[in-house]
């Protein structure tokens, strides 16, 4: 501007000498008057709304989509998931739509009916003994648990944005309050879980056969099955606590989710292999004897 009104003002005088003041006064003006016009009327831009921006957040929110921000913090849609961290990003996260009890009392449900008809058929053999059939139980129930729950979880990667009821999604959504490594998808929880689910559930199965039957490598198959549950539980408890063992909502939930419901695989696995250990040492050292007589 300063610039614009110097070579004006040099115009000016140049084309005004000799010209009265009055005169000269008006060759000024239009530079005056374009200059006060340009200050009293900005250009203004006025700020457009995209619509299609507006139509991605609608979609967003109808689908309760979570998202990262800028700072790297998660924004969540309209569901917020209660797992810890409470940074963790679950995409589409459905809140459960059963209680614990609308949960527990069909798991519990089913599990007694698996043993009671397993202790049932196995009471007509008269050449099994009543430890043989407690495990027997055992042995149908958690396979059955490895194949169906661990099976379905292994499988199902997205089970917490069900939109519907699903049972066995519910179960996860549940336990995923006791560690969240579930819901997260931990690859070393996917793969102690999928490996749990495609062979030891079979397995287990098996070894109700072949202590049924009273085959000769029943021992050696619970021994082996055992070990591999022992192993799986060390795995899990130790890469929990590798990585701050900080994945379980509050003390009840780290107590009776993450710690009770996964005592009974170390508990028991461990009395089985050593029951079996000692049966398969047994068996050894009487065929040595028979060989050396």
């Amino acid at each position: 501007l300063s610039l614009s009104l110097s070579k004006e003002g040099i115009n000016a005088k140049t084309s005004t000498q000799g010209i009265t003041p009055h005169v000269a006064f008006l060759h000024l003006f239009p530079a005056s008057l374009c200059l006060s016009l340009s200050l009293s009327h900005p250009h203004t831009h006025t700020p457009t709304h995209n619509s299609s921006s507006r139509e991605e957040e609608r979609e967003r929110e109808s689908s309760g989509s979570w998202e990262m921000t800028g700072d790297g913090a998660a924004a969540a849609g309209p569901y917020e998931h209660p797992y810890v961290p409470r940074d963790l990003v679950l995409p589409g996260f459905v809140p459960n739509f059963l209680t614990i009890l609308d949960i527990f009392t069909p798991y519990a449900t089913a599990s007694l009916l698996v043993v009671a008809l397993v202790w049932l058929l196995s009471g007509r053999s008269p050449k099994l003994f009543k430890t043989d059939r407690v495990i027997m139980c055992w042995w149908a129930f958690t396979g059955l648990t490895h194949i169906v729950l661990e099976g379905y979880f292994a499988f199902s990667p997205e089970f917490y944005k069900k939109k519907t009821p699903h049972y066995l999604a519910e179960v996860w959504k549940e336990y995923s309050k006791g560690d969240s490594r579930y819901a997260s998808r931990d690859s070393a929880i996917v793969t102690v879980e999928g490996i749990t689910a495609v062979l030891e559930g079979p397995a287990s199965l098996l070894a109700v056969y072949a202590i049924a039957a009273q085959k000769p490598y029943r021992y050696t198959l619970q021994f082996a099955v055992c070990l591999g549950q022992l192993y799986g539980c060390l795995v899990y408890f130790i890469t929990s606590y590798l990585d701050g063992d900080n994945f379980s909502t509050n003390s009840y939930f780290y107590w009776v989710y993450y710690i009770g419901a996964n005592s009974s695989w170390t508990v028991i696995p461990t009395l089985i292999a050593i029951r079996s250990w000692n049966k398969i040492s047994a068996a050894i050292s009487m065929d040595k004897n028979k060989k050396m007589q």
